[in-house]
């Protein structure tokens, strides 16, 4: 899962500028107008480990994700009402045929470092993460421009002996350089939803210094664009960020310092929190939800938010006890998820019933047919299966909310299949990601997805195409893969969706996860600041930060 600004889908019309003018998110005042002493003040927000160094393209899940967010601006940004994505380094974005696109970007917005952002900075970022021999982790959302497969190649036996083809070259043909200002990108098909993506982190910009050092050097001191700069890293411990004056967007930051505490447990966070020693956190402990304690602890402290995010249990498709359908389909259909709904997240997230979040447009109702709970079809689809034999463990990170439900999942199958079922912890977020990436997982494991830009689209293609950037249980599909290459190929945003239905349908019948429940956000901050807003993907909106 990736943490990104959500918008709403660009409606588009032939040679017409795609995204509107203007930015999203910020006060474009003088910082030193805020309350209090605002412009030299500082903040504390919680946060968790990063799972590998702070590049863009390289970064899939939220604890590195938030960070990003801050340090980066994009072409576009998406505001945080959920409204249309609103042009932020682009000046325009225009097609009159949705295969090929100029962009302008803004003049003389800075990295960091004080260099000029200019198009080539986001061509040569964009063939560094395409170019398969990097290992970028959102390589694959590159694959609507012309030229990827030229540079992209697939391992075919994954950690196999076999290597992955040498890639015939080094960038992308559908990416050319007009002048500072000025790119053109051509995609292999028309793809009308391609500028809603452009928001995402995988499509930042990348200074000049990024490509005379190694991903892993810069990513330990990252330089980006954005309203705020790294300042410093300390492992398990904290980042430190600061205000980047130099920024001239409008969604600039009013405080001048953020730490990023990172916490191995949220209910530590959430004690700061209650005490005021910390100033944001962005989900609270699900023990805190019972009774609504957290809003007597918190008051009008606490924040209420709808987000477009989904809990997922995954297979591990290279475990060869996972590949009978029925056997995922039982599963999934022997989870009671009304009564964890109710009994562990007091009704705080609901029983999904989608294989995509309702705030996703071509989102499709009630049509993930394994979602309901159906013990009598379990056990049929089980037995079908010729039975599981041996232990089944569901693992979790344990740094977070997760072991109560996770157990009672665990308890679940265990009582409607008579499955030898139980829960499993991993320490912290950071190995338990890693063993994931690294196809270790020996059983299923808690997933989820936080939507990255606003789109059906963007639940399918990382998550269940061949080779996408999420498909961390390695699951296949050859439909899948057709269906969803037609729907990106397809003219219309219409089109599209028809075909990503289509797609879902087999999803469906494949079972490659099991969706699990839909999550509203319960956030809270400290008496000390003032005016916070958050993303519609719950992040805290810096940019709305003043203290008291």
């Amino acid at each position: 899962m990736r943490v990104s600004k959500r918008a709403s889908v660009v409606a588009m019309t032939a040679a017409v500028a795609l995204v509107a003018a203007g930015c999203s998110g910020g006060d474009d005042g003088d910082t030193t107008e805020a309350g209090g002493d605002t412009a030299n003040g500082a903040i504390t927000i919680e946060g968790t480990q990063p799972e590998v160094g702070l590049v863009p393209a390289n970064t899939t899940e939220t604890g590195g994700g938030k960070i990003i967010d801050f340090m980066w601006t994009g072409l576009v940004q998406y505001p945080n009402d959920g409204s249309a994505p609103v042009n932020a380094v682009a000046d325009s974005i225009d097609t009159t045929d949705s295969k090929t696109y100029t962009i302008k970007i803004k003049p003389n917005t800075k990295f960091h470092d004080g260099t000029v952002v200019k198009s080539k900075n986001f061509v040569d970022a964009w063939n560094w993460a395409a170019y398969s021999p990097n290992g970028a982790q959102n390589g694959s959302f590159f694959s609507d421009i012309a030229g990827f497969t030229d540079v992209h190649t697939l391992d075919p036996d994954d950690d196999g002996p076999k290597k992955a083809p040498e890639p015939k070259a080094k960038t992308m043909s559908g990416l050319k350089v007009v002048d500072d200002t000025t790119f053109t990108v051509t995609l292999a098909e028309p793809f009308s939803i391609f500028p809603t993506k452009l928001g995402y982190s995988a499509y930042m910009p990348l200074p000049d210094v990024f490509f005379t050092q190694t991903a892993d050097e810069f990513g330990k001191k990252p330089i980006g664009n954005g309203p705020v700069k790294f300042v410093s890293w300390q492992d398990n411990v904290e980042l430190k960020l600061t205000r980047f004056d130099d920024y001239t967007l409008d969604d600039k930051v009013k405080i001048k310092d953020v730490t990023v505490k990172i916490y191995q447990e949220d209910t530590a966070a959430y004690n700061d929190l209650v005490s005021g020693t910390l100033d944001f956190q962005q989900q609270v402990p699900v023990s805190s939800l019972a009774g609504d304690k957290w809003k007597a602890d918190l008051g009008d402290r606490a924040i209420t938010a709808n987000v477009p995010v989904q809990q997922i249990i995954a297979f591990p498709f290279y475990d060869k006890r996972f590949t009978n359908v029925n056997l995922r389909k039982a599963i999934s259909l022997s989870i009671n998820r009304q009564e964890i709904a109710e009994k562990i997240f007091f009704n705080s997230r609901k029983p999904a019933t989608s294989w995509s979040s309702v705030l996703a447009p071509g989102h499709g109702e009630n049509d993930c047919s394994v979602c309901k709970f159906d013990p009598a079809a379990a056990k049929a689809a089980l037995q079908e299966a010729g039975g599981f034999t041996g232990e089944l463990v569901l693992y979790y990170n344990a740094d977070a909310s997760h072991k109560d439900w996770m157990e009672a999942t665990a308890q679940s199958i265990k009582t409607n299949l008579g499955i030898n079922a139980r829960a499993e912890g991993i320490p912290t977020f950071a190995v338990f990601r890693q063993t994931i990436n690294d196809h270790k997982v020996k059983g299923l494991y808690r997933a989820g997805w936080q939507q990255d830009y606003p789109d059906v689209e963007n639940w399918i293609g990382p998550l269940y195409v061949t080779g996408g950037s999420s498909n961390d249980g390695l699951f296949t599909n050859p439909d899948v893969d057709r269906l969803y290459k037609e729907g990106t190929a397809a003219a219309s945003i219409d089109a599209a969706h028809a075909k990503f239905a289509e797609a879902t349908k087999v999803i469906d019948a494949q079972v490659p996860t099991i969706p699990m429940f839909d999550v509203t956000q319960q956030s809270g901050t400290s008496d000390r600041v003032t005016g916070v807003k958050v993303s519609n993907v719950g992040e805290i909106d810096l940019a709305s930060v003043e203290l008291k």
